[in-house]
């Protein structure tokens, strides 16, 4: 994830404070109502070593998102695409898929984060706050698309851009519909989820020409 707190980083402690003010009052009250001047206050930090560091609310809220999600990821685990072959490909990123639904399942507070998240995005003037951490997705979605061209397992018929756009676009419409749903679905239901939302990449995004077989004479 992209480090907000460079090149000039707050001290670890202050760091903590500001991150856990910071969680307090967006998980309170949301977006739209979390006040910086709040955070900065309970955080108890000079208002311009943040401000030096954050353009507002909308920055500082992203950054906590990507903390978040280093914070899960390293739980979840490393993800080597250098150790996929075309035999774990699909059913590698499953699993890793089925180990974060497990965590998301026990810390109901990143689906919250979650709706916060895309409801930022989706704020004029706002929004441009989400790209870093849209970047990232899409450097690690082209990074995956290439290991599987070489890997003979996905399909390279149309542009690479052009199929990282289509990555890009089922995974967002995947997460804004998980995080807006994940209350009414079941435990089963959710535990189903990677099988049926990585099926429907591999529909997509599969090399089919290797399984077809021309018709007989």
């Amino acid at each position: 994830m992209a480090d907000r707190m460079q090149p000039s980083p707050l001290p670890a402690e202050q760091q903590r404070a500001l991150f856990q003010a910071a969680a307090e009052e967006f998980a309170t009250n949301g977006i739209d109502a979390a006040s910086l001047d709040h955070i900065i206050a309970r955080a108890g930090i000079d208002a311009p070593a943040v401000q030096d560091r954050f353009s507002g609310k909308a920055d500082l809220f992203s950054a906590l998102v990507d903390r978040a999600l280093a914070v899960l990821f390293h739980q979840i685990g490393p993800f080597d695409l250098n150790a996929l072959t075309a035999a774990t490909f699909w059913s590698a990123i499953e699993e890793y898929y089925h180990r974060a639904i497990v965590l998301v399942d026990h810390n109901d507070w990143l689906v919250r984060f979650g709706r916060q998240f895309y409801h930022l995005r989706d704020t004029p003037r706002l929004g441009a706050a989400t790209t870093p951490l849209f970047d990232v997705t899409r450097h690690w979605t082209e990074a995956l698309i290439l290991r599987g061209q070489r890997l003979g397992v996905l399909r390279d018929d149309l542009p690479l851009e052009l199929l990282t756009d289509i990555a890009m676009g089922v995974l967002e419409s995947l997460d804004r519909w998980s995080v807006a749903h994940w209350a009414d679905l079941s435990e089963a239901q959710r535990q189903a989820l990677p099988e049926q939302h990585i099926g429907l990449f591999r529909r997509l995004l599969e090399d089919r020409s290797a399984k077809e077989t021309l018709p007989e004479d």
